[in-house]
C-alpha cells in the first residue's frame, strides 16, 4: 500500500543508533561495562523478529547476533561497543548498571522524543494484533516508566491506553481505522515474514453496513417487486 511519507515516519531519515532505544521501550535491556562499554540485548518471542531485529542493529552499525536465551527464547544481543555508551548513560538510572532479576534499571530519558523509527523497532520487538486493536508490549521489569511512554506517544499521534492491570503482560493499545493507519504511516510497510505481527486496518464501517445490511435489504425489495407480478406477466417476459 502507498503512503505518504510523514516527517515523523521510519523512512524519514536515515537509520542511526538512537533507533535502538525502541528496543528499550519495551523489553529492551541496556548494560554498561564500567564506563568503557555497553551493550544492549532483547529477548522475543518468535524468531522471526530476532531475525528482523538484528537485521536493523547492523544497518545501524552495531553487529548483533542472535543466540537463545537462558529461558529458551530467541534473543539478540549486540557486544560491548563504545558507540552504546551515549544510549546506556541515557536510559539507566543513576547507579545501575544494567537489568537484574526483579528491575530493569531503566528509566525514559529527560526530554525523550520517540521517532517513528524507534516506533518501528518497538514493533518489531514486541508489537502484535489484538481482538480489539494493535498492541505494543511494555517492560514488565520497568513499570515506572509506562506511563511516560505512553505519553511520549501522544506528539507523535498515537493515540493509545494502556493495558488494564488483568492483562498478560503490559502495554498499550492503539485502536480504531484512523488511529492505526496513523501508526502505519510511522512505522512503515512489515519486513518479510512480519506481516501476521503488523497492524490491521478493521473494515470501514460504510463497508460493513453494505455487506450485512444494504445489500440483503436490497435483495430482497427486488425479490418482493417480482412476487408482485401477475403470473401472466412472468410468462410474457419468458417468451419475450
Amino acid at each position: 500500500m502507498d503512503r505518504t511519507i510523514s516527517l515523523f515516519s521510519a523512512e524519514a531519515s536515515g537509520p542511526g543508533l538512537p533507533d535502538l532505544a525502541g528496543l528499550l521501550c519495551c523489553q529492551g535491556q541496556i548494560t554498561g561495562f564500567g564506563r568503557t562499554a555497553a551493550r544492549l540485548s532483547v529477548v522475543v518471542d518468535e524468531q522471526w523478529r530476532a531475525g528482523a531485529l538484528a537485521r536493523e542493529c547492523r544497518r545501524r552499525g552495531a553487529d548483533a547476533q542472535v543466540t537463545v536465551a537462558d529461558c529458551g527464547r530467541p534473543q539478540v544481543r549486540t557486544s560491548f561497543r563504545v558507540d552504546l555508551l551515549p544510549l546506556a548513560a541515557r536510559w539507566l538510572r543513576t547507579g545501575c548498571s544494567g537489568p537484574t532479576e526483579d528491575d530493569s534499571g531503566k528509566a525514559v530519558p529527560d526530554g525523550f522524543r520517540l521517532s517513528g523509527a524507534m516506533l518501528r523497532m518497538w514493533a518489531l520487538a514486541a508489537g502484535r494484533p489484538g481482538p480489539s486493536g494493535y498492541l505494543l508490549g511494555m517492560d514488565p521489569l520497568a513499570p515506572g516508566m509506562h506511563e511516560e511512554l505512553l505519553g511520549a506517544l501522544e506528539p507523535l499521534g498515537v493515540q493509545a491506553r494502556l493495558l488494564g492491570p488483568k492483562a498478560e503482560e503490559p502495554g498499550v493499545r492503539v485502536s480504531g481505522r484512523r488511529r492505526l493507519d496513523g501508526l502505519l504511516e510511522l512505522i512503515g510497510e512489515p519486513p518479510a515474514g512480519a506481516e501476521a505481527a503488523w497492524p490491521e486496518l478493521p473494515e470501514p464501517k460504510e463497508a460493513a453496513a453494505w455487506s450485512g445490511r444494504a445489500r440483503p435489504a436490497a435483495e430482497r425489495a427486488e425479490g418482493d417487486s417480482r412476487r408482485d407480478e401477475s403470473p401472466l406477466q412472468y410468462l410474457l417476459e419468458a417468451v419475450g
